[in-house]
């Protein structure tokens, strides 16, 4: 039994105040399905009056939503939660048919998306601030979260569900209106996501989704009615949407690239490494951020595990997604493929040992596909284009150190700092790794150590523009300002002006 069949629309629109809508800008372009590489549909490109609009219903639903109580806007969410869970697969289906990604992956990521909405029910605990009694004679003082107003999603293409999720729903809890621009290649979960919304009771205008490209993208940076912008995606694309953000005076957290490795040192259980890492490098087709892209094998333990790396590439089963015993399926669009095959080429004549090549790949029935085998490079080092640049793709490369200090030393070095991990049966050596490595998110034993929806996501170095993570505690933060309240009652308050700096008495 396969995965269920999603009815999909002609053209995918936008949806701004409740309802979806073609807006006014008059472009679109086309949506792949990846696995046969035709045209599916077509998705609408919001121009700058589309954004405007977007932003005018979010602004116009705001003060009824933030003034709403927490703990009515979690029945909304927790009814949401509810529909998630019940057409979980349906939405799963969907991101298969527009990513490409097996549908046992689709469901993992809607699962994970899910657990964020379960984190956000739960906001009445989560808003509470601090009080306290008497901090000087008369003068009682406490701190309260409020919400930003109108903010803003953006949102890349491997996650259409998940990645939205850490966003949109931890923002509505805290009473803030939402524009979400999710990425064009896969754009119609966005638009059942806001269906469900709908039916869950979120007022029209509080949840807005505009399709589209840069153009969108500049609008909501520029509109000066968006307090702030969550957006996660590639490392020069983050930086440029931190700093025009910041230009135009709003909050940014910018999630950037990657390039994770995992270190498996000489006591490692080798079958345990090897099913980490051939999951973890070609799950997902390697289209993750938190993706291993770096295997470092310390000592001899590259002899041991190479031959076994290489074997379990060449036997991946691949296919169109759909099938329930796929592994690994297709590449987002052929622009990705290319470029991930240039990558490869470049490997190649840098020195690499090619041990498994991973182009030419074709699935019977869908050879028109953007198909890509898993590829395992071997003696690829520091200096070489594919070491130090995010490839994107179902690409291993094998470094080989000495010891577990050179090991520690090239994870630093490394412009990222998204994630890692270490494989070792050592408690010393994970406790000295876990302190030692500069890295955002660690796994010990844990190849895609993706923190729990209570705990929150972000990296280090280029893989973060910020200080706050996403989702969890730090989401909460990002989405709400502090205010600090002191209250005297004048029949406390002594008599006559004071021109000290006020102090505790």
């Amino acid at each position: 039994m396969g995965a269920p069949e999603p009815k999909f629309s002609a053209t995918v629109q936008h949806w701004i105040a409740g309802q979806a809508t073609a807006g006014t800008g008059g472009r679109s372009q086309d949506v792949y399905n990846p696995a046969t590489g035709a045209v599916a549909r077509q998705v609408l490109l919001g121009s700058v009056e589309d954004v405007q609009a977007a932003v005018a219903a979010a602004k116009a639903a705001l003060p009824g939503w933030s003034n709403t109580p927490p703990i009515r806007r979690a029945r909304v969410l927790n009814k949401f939660l509810e529909l998630l869970n019940t057409h979980r697969d349906t939405l799963a289906a969907m991101i298969t048919a527009e990513h490409g990604k097996v549908f046992t992956d689709a469901q993992g990521e809607v699962t994970r998306g899910i657990e964020i909405v379960e984190f956000a029910c739960g906001i009445p605990q989560l808003l509470k601030g601090d009080y306290t009694d008497q901090v000087s004679t008369g003068i009682d003082n406490w701190t309260m979260r409020q919400p930003l107003g109108v903010v803003a999603g953006i949102t890349p293409f491997n996650f259409p569900c998940m990645v939205p999720c850490w966003m949109f729903p931890v923002a509505l809890a805290c009473g803030n209106t939402f524009v979400l621009k999710p990425s064009e290649r896969d754009p119609s979960p966005s638009l059942f996501m806001a269906e469900l919304l709908k039916q869950a009771g979120l007022p029209d205008g509080v949840f807005n989704v505009v399709q589209g490209d840069k153009v969108a993208v500049d609008a909501l940076l520029e509109h000066p009615d968006v307090k702030a912008v969550s957006f996660v995606g590639s490392t020069p694309i983050a930086q440029y949407i931190y700093e025009r953000g910041a230009h135009f005076g709003k909050r940014v957290q910018a999630l950037g690239g990657a390039k994770n490795h995992m270190v498996v040192m000489p006591d490692a259980d080798l079958d345990q490494a090897v099913d980490a890492l051939v999951g973890a490098a070609y799950g997902s087709a390697g289209e993750r951020c938190m993706a291993i892209s770096v295997a470092v094998l310390v000592g001899d333990v590259a002899d041991r595990i190479v031959p076994r790396l290489a074997e379990r590439a060449r036997a991946l089963k691949i296919s169109n997604g759909m099938e329930l015993d796929a592994e690994m399926g297709p590449i987002v669009t052929k622009q990705a493929l290319d470029r991930i095959c240039g990558y490869i080429e470049d490997g190649v004549r840098s020195g690499a040992t090619l041990l498994v090549d991973g182009r030419g790949y074709r699935v019977p029935g869908h050879e028109n596909g953007f198909w890509l085998g898993g590829t395992l490079f071997d003696h690829v080092t520091p200096e070489m284009r594919i070491y130090r640049e995010e490839i994107f793709g179902p690409v291993l490369a094998c470094v080989r150190v000495k010891d577990f200090a050179e090991a520690v030393e090239l994870v630093n070095a490394h412009e990222y700092g998204n994630g890692v991990a270490c494989f070792t049966r050592d408690g010393n050596v994970a406790r000295e790794f876990a302190r030692r490595i500069e890295v955002g998110m660690v796994g010990i034993n844990v190849p895609i150590p993706v923190p729990m929806a209570w705990h929150g996501f972000g990296g280090w170095k280029r893989s973060l523009f910020g200080d706050m993570h996403a989702y969890g505690e730090e989401g909460v933060r990002f989405y709400t300002r502090q205010k600090s309240v002191m209250q005297r009652w004048p029949e406390s308050t002594p008599k006559g002006a004071e021109f000290v700096m006020p102090t505790a008495k």
